[in-house]
């Protein structure tokens, strides 16, 4: 067959030609590439795209940050499309800052560079002993962001240059106290308030809605009666667990493993030591150093001339406050719980002697051994059910992704069933009801992930009643389904419905008759005529609410002081209505001076995080910073 290219190639070739460069005529090189391209830009800096892998890519390593910080955060919270448009936020917040960094020709010098490097914290846990960076740590510490060290200090160069746009605003903002008392003053005025309700619940008994108004109203809504689209389902699991259980394991291999690893799964061993230390920090000055550490060689000769009294002389010399009161005694300790040259003297020695002048960061110690504790092996019995757990776990992490690469072939292959994936791999058919396309309050698990629920109603699922292709959901997990049941969202029948229709009508006009009144009695008050008898005055301010509903107090504090009493009307919504009367100002109390400076310090953060958004504003109106995708937080 390929003897037909050997002896044609010049006439192949002619062909190829043919067949390739009219695309390249018609569509042009660049529109050759971009037909291969699936990623989009979701927001746009100037030239610059922010694409959806960007995107995604940022919002993965924020929720990872996120997590590990929080680990008990609800991931609901960070797969929001509220949290993921926040990160879109900040990329284009990042790439602006950038842009102007650029244009204002801002850069970082060497010098700067190492001098906020040699301050930052992490990179001054790197350093050894001798005050020189652990540069093996280092490189861990870049990798770890998937940099190298010369990235990873490039990105700290952009940093500090994107940081001096920000800093130029929110550095120089200044308030004068003046000015900053007035506002203050004016925020913090207390009035003097009472209060008549008009409350929608005290008009529902008045009311006996006609068969005609509950069927207008349901005529007339019927959006709010609706049954959502739901789905009976079934779906299988394959994970590491699932896996485990097709996992046995040979008596003969759990021993071999018992006696490789007996030592380490008894315990470890601990040790008890008491110290005498003379600190000295490690920046400390040179001869600072040198002098504790000529005091400690001092000490040594005294505890080695009588070894029995190194309680009392820990007791008077030794500066560490955690032990000294104790004789210097530091209980039992495993490795890893002290510094390491501490770690180091104390492991290498035998009980009852005492070391050398040690040196570690917090300056130098003089250690006594005075107990070791070995692990007490374990039989083979005690392990067991953990040796076989470890190993179970081990092999199951070894086959998951042959199993996983089954799993997948198995669902896709024979579509119309899950039962033989579940035969071949002995998973457990799983079955739900009332599943929805949007997860419900308080369902988890694998019908609560979105990409899993987005298949389950995909149209090929739902019409020709397929598996899912497997899905992966999680680390080690994967996931396939099938619709068994169908029912389309519908419009419940005002039968089905009768009871929360007339609760809402008579909610809609037991909350218009409550205006009504209110609005009518307040027309009398404003114009002279009294209420017979009021609730009791309180005093109200934006900090102590006293409980009154918010746009009660908004209210309240609006109202003009030219003239008092002054009244005010305010529509409660469905809750029904409310009149409020000022009476007097109560000028604010004389704050003392500490919480006068503090809520000016306050006040002048407020005005400087405004002129710091108005900066930012400015800037992205400059480089045209636009968002291509829509906020969800303003649809309806």
């Amino acid at each position: 067959m390929f003897d037909i290219f050997r002896k044609h190639t010049r006439i192949m070739m002619m062909v190829m030609f043919l067949l390739i460069i009219p695309s390249f005529v018609l569509l042009g090189i660049d529109g050759y590439s971009r037909m291969n391209e699936t990623d989009v830009p979701v927001a746009r800096v100037g030239r610059t795209d922010i694409t959806q892998a960007q995107w995604d890519a940022a919002h993965r390593a924020e929720a990872d940050r996120l997590r590990a910080s929080m680990p008990n955060i609800d991931a609901k919270l960070l797969d929001s499309p509220e949290a993921r448009y926040a990160t879109l936020e900040r990329l284009v917040r990042e790439q602006v800052v950038a842009q102007a960094a650029d244009q204002a020709r801002l850069s970082t010098s060497d010098g700067r560079l190492a001098r906020f490097l040699q301050e930052d914290p992490t990179i001054a846990s790197l350093r050894k002993a001798d005050g020189k960076i652990d540069m093996d740590r280092y490189r861990q510490l870049a990798a770890s962001q998937g940099l190298t060290p010369e990235g990873f200090e490039n990105n700290v160069r952009f940093d500090l240059a994107r940081q001096q746009i920000e800093v130029a605003v929110s550095a120089s903002g200044f308030v004068v106290p003046a000015v900053a008392d007035v506002a203050l003053n004016a925020f913090f005025e207390k009035r003097e308030v009472q209060l008549v309700n008009f409350l929608t619940k005290d008009y529902v008994a008045k009311l006996n809605p006609t068969e005609a108004e509950l069927d207008a109203f349901y005529q007339k809504n019927q959006a709010l009666f609706q049954a959502p689209e739901q789905a009976q389902v079934e779906y299988v699991v394959l994970d590491l667990d699932a896996v485990k259980k097709g996992i046995q394991i040979p008596e003969a291999e759990l021993k071999a493993y018992y006696e490789q690893n007996a030592q380490r799964l008894s315990g470890v061993e601990e040790r008890r030591a008491s110290h005498i230390l003379i600190t000295a920090p490690k920046d400390a000055a040179a001869a600072e150093r040198e002098k504790a550490k000529l005091k400690a060689e001092e000490l040594l000769k005294t505890v080695r001339a009588n070894p029995s009294g190194f309680a009392d002389l820990a007791r008077k010399n030794s500066q560490d406050p955690g032990s000294a009161a104790k004789g210097g005694d530091l209980e039992f300790f495993a490795r890893g719980a002290m510094v390491k040259p501490f770690e180091d003297a104390a492991f290498a020695m035998k009980k009852g002697a005492i070391s050398d002048v040690v040196e570690s960061d917090f300056g130098f110690h003089i250690i006594q051994l005075t107990d070791i504790k070995l692990p007490q092996q374990r039989s083979f019995d005690e392990l067991r059910a953990g040796l076989e757990t470890d190993l179970k776990g081990q092999q199951a992490q070894r086959k998951f992704a042959e199993i996983a690469e089954i799993f997948t072939n198995t669902v896709y292959e024979q579509s119309d069933s899950l039962k033989p994936v579940a035969d071949k791999l002995k998973l457990e058919i799983k079955t739900a009801d009332k599943v929805t396309r949007q997860p419900l309050p308080g369902v988890s698990g694998v019908l609560a992930n979105e990409k899993v629920l987005s298949a389950l109603f995909s149209a090929d699922t739902l019409s020709n009643k397929r598996n899912t292709e497997a899905i992966e959901t999680a680390a080690n997990q994967l996931v396939a389904g099938r619709v068994v049941t169908h029912q389309p969202a519908r419009t419940l029948a005002l039968a089905e419905v009768k009871a929360q229709v007339q609760a809402q009508v008579l909610a809609t006009q037991a909350a218009e008759l409550a205006k009504k009144e209110g609005a009518e009695k307040l027309a009398l008050w404003q114009a002279g005529t009294a209420p017979a008898n009021l609730p009791a005055a309180q005093v109200v301010s934006r900090d102590q609410a006293l409980n009154l509903p918010a746009p009660v107090l908004l209210a309240a504090l609006r109202v003009d002081t030219a003239k008092l009493p002054a009244w005010a009307g305010v529509d409660l919504g469905p809750q029904g209505y409310a009149a409020v009367r000022v009476n007097r100002v109560v000028a604010r109390e004389a704050a003392a001076q500490a919480s006068l400076v503090q809520s000016r310090g306050q006040y002048a953060q407020w005005w400087t995080g405004a002129e710091s958004q108005a900066y930012y504003a400015l800037l992205k109106e400059k480089l045209k910073a636009e968002i291509l995708v829509p906020n969800p937080e303003k649809k309806q």
